[in-house]
């Protein structure tokens, strides 16, 4: 069993907003009430998109007449998963139950080193002192 760090992207509708950064505060903020308390250990942000011309990366937000669509990426940390295509699994079905209404795309699932033993052992040899 591996660790696994997942990566999901949604795309967050933003309706009567003005700027791009209110926008991106607003979405940020009403994702992060969803997944509150209970997922707080989900990391939130703004994805970006390259410029399909020059290929320099911006912020994935699309305004038009006071409604945005904002890229929303959010990563997740899955312990103990049997294979990549298991902890997206496992990322999409536990995210996604917060958010039920919005379509989640896997984006990038990486292997990490750690996990719970050593936070464990951590946390036993922190008493044993």
């Amino acid at each position: 069993m591996s660790n696994y760090i997942v990566i999901l992207e949604a795309g967050w509708l933003v309706k009567n907003v003005e700027s791009v950064e209110d926008a991106m505060n607003i979405a940020i903020s009403e994702v992060g009430k969803l997944l509150n308390p209970d997922l707080n250990f989900v990391e939130i942000e703004v994805g970006t998109t390259s410029c399909p011309a020059c290929s320099e990366a911006f912020d994935s937000v699309f305004l038009a007449a006071g409604t945005a669509l904002v890229g929303i990426l959010l990563e997740m940390k899955v312990y103990d998963a049997e294979s990549e295509e298991h902890a997206a699994r496992i990322a999409k079905s536990t995210i996604g139950k917060a958010l039920r209404t919005t379509p989640l795309n896997v984006v990038d699932v990486e292997e990490f080193e750690g996990g719970k033993e050593k936070k464990e052992k951590k946390k036993q040899t922190a008493e044993e002192e």
